[in-house]
């Protein structure tokens, strides 16, 4: 009678747990992945119809806001985004009074500023289990009292114009501007307070036009949800968008990061003017991409 087992027996047992345990931790982490797309989804959609309800009731596209074109910018600036402004509309009453948004500069309301909102955070990234960030541009860095920001996954659209960084990207939109800043062909821009947009401007159609995309705050320095310069990005760079070599662009570089990212594999969701939400892969065609940012191009074009 034998009074045990042999090697062999025993690391072949070894390698079959082994193969147990990995596969196990496979499932786990696809199980997880598919909550936390779940959640992401769920949070374009509360974001977008917040957007809507904010539409219903001021007759206007919530917008973004500098203290003249093209600055001042910075904590010492009223500069609010239109992520701020929805907050009533997304169960954040108090932390909109708080802020005194359009009284108080985000400095005088740092504490608020500083704030990280469920909401707009995708738990997907890393953003969502950090605190605010130090070093938001403009805001923490360049534009003293410097003072720190909450994160956001989600930003608005300003079409498909621009104007710098990689030859790829630069795009004269539809609307004949590649400074998507002062006038863009998306939703969103910068400078909107100047021209409150509707959505009866929308001329693609609702459903065939991108109005909240999602962001990754490690790849982008302008990336928080307080600052009207943090809460954007153009599609005229690609989704997820890198370097030639297939390296990340540096997050400091805004002519090439102010755009689009995720941590989702193969692409990242957007709202949809209409409210619906989708998932774009970075394998899009540009074009494609970029005609579904605009908002009066004409193209005849479609989500694939």
């Amino acid at each position: 009678m034998r009074s045990g087992i042999s090697l062999i027996e025993l690391l072949v047992v070894i390698a079959i747990i082994a193969i147990l345990v990995s596969l196990s931790v496979v499932a786990v982490m696809r199980v997880r992945e598919a909550s936390s797309k779940a959640v992401c989804v769920n949070n374009l959609r509360q974001i977008a119809l917040a957007t809507h309800s904010y539409h219903d009731v001021n007759k206007c596209v919530p917008f973004n806001s500098v203290q003249t074109p093209y600055g001042p910018y910075g904590p010492n600036t009223k500069a609010w985004s239109w992520l701020a402004r929805i907050l009533p509309y997304l169960d954040q009453q108090n932390l909109y009074q708080k802020a005194k948004i359009d009284a108080n500069t985000l400095f005088q309301s740092r504490d608020v500023a500083a704030t990280q909102v469920a909401v707009f955070l995708c738990p997907s990234d890393i953003a969502c289990s950090q605190g605010p960030r130090s070093d938001a541009a403009d805001l923490g860095m360049w534009n003293p009292p410097f003072i720190s920001a909450g994160n956001t996954n989600y930003k608005g659209v300003c079409g498909s114009n621009w104007a710098w960084g990689d030859r790829r990207w630069r795009n004269r939109g539809t609307n004949g501007q590649n400074d998507p800043f002062v006038q863009s062909d998306g939703l969103f821009f910068r400078d909107d307070f100047l021209s409150k947009r509707r959505f009866g401007v929308v001329t693609d159609g609702l459903s065939n036009t991108f109005m909240i995309g999602e962001a990754v705050p490690e790849r982008s320095k302008w990336c928080s949800w307080p600052y009207a310069n943090n809460a954007l990005g153009t599609c005229a760079i690609a989704p997820n968008a890198k370097q030639q070599d297939g390296t990340d662009f540096d997050p400091w570089d805004w002519t090439n990061t102010y755009s689009f990212h995720s941590r989702h594999a193969g692409g990242l969701y957007f709202a949809m003017a209409d409210g619906s939400v989708h998932f774009v892969m970075d394998s899009i065609k540009l074009t494609t991409y970029r005609a579904l940012a605009t908002i009066q191009g004409g193209e005849s074009v479609t989500f694939p």
